[in-house]
């Protein structure tokens, strides 16, 4: 009897710690517009979707996708474009007695497709690439539910299309379940 009153009793432990920890889990999905500047400037969107381990630490999967931007060259005009999924690190430190503002910090990895075409139009390439991201910024939470974020981040590319970094600055809502 005295086993199974202990056995009670430690289920009972597991399973208070484990409700406790769950109400720090915090899944949420993203949207972000970005602007993305390399030796191209280019504007689009991200989606993302992510996890809050605590108030501190949590990450995120996502897909971005760039419109095009046409660059003037000796040869003529060449158009590029940047398609990258990944996935980033969130670090968090809540400022203030409400705690409801957090400075930002990401770090993370992104697989790149950077398409591109020459002017003549028959030569269109994509490239495919791995970059490493860093970034930083500031989120602000509206409610409960809704946080709004601006970051800027900057990513070390392997030398896709020429390109060896590029900066992105993002503005963004996002939705916590």
């Amino acid at each position: 009897m005295n086993k199974t009153l202990a056995l009670m009793a430690a289920a009972s432990v597991v399973a208070f710690a484990a409700s406790a920890n769950a109400t720090e889990y915090t899944p949420y999905v993203a949207a972000d517009y970005t602007y993305t500047d390399a030796t191209f400037e280019v504007n689009g969107g991200k989606i993302a979707l992510g996890t809050e381990y605590n108030k501190y630490f949590g990450t995120e999967i996502f897909y971005q996708r760039t419109g095009s931007d046409r660059v003037h060259s000796q040869n003529g005009t060449d158009e590029f474009s940047i398609q990258s999924y990944g996935l980033d690190a969130y670090g968090y430190l809540p400022l203030g007695c409400d705690q409801v503002v957090s400075l930002v910090g990401t770090a993370g990895i992104a697989f790149d497709d950077v398409k591109y075409k020459f002017d003549d139009g028959t030569n269109r390439k994509t490239e495919h690439g791995l970059s490493y991201r860093l970034g930083a910024g500031v989120e602000y939470d509206v409610s409960e539910n809704v946080s709004v974020r601006a970051l800027y981040r900057y990513s070390f590319t392997d030398k896709i299309a020429g390109l060896d970094h590029m900066n992105e600055y993002s503005v963004g809502v996002k939705y916590n379940f």
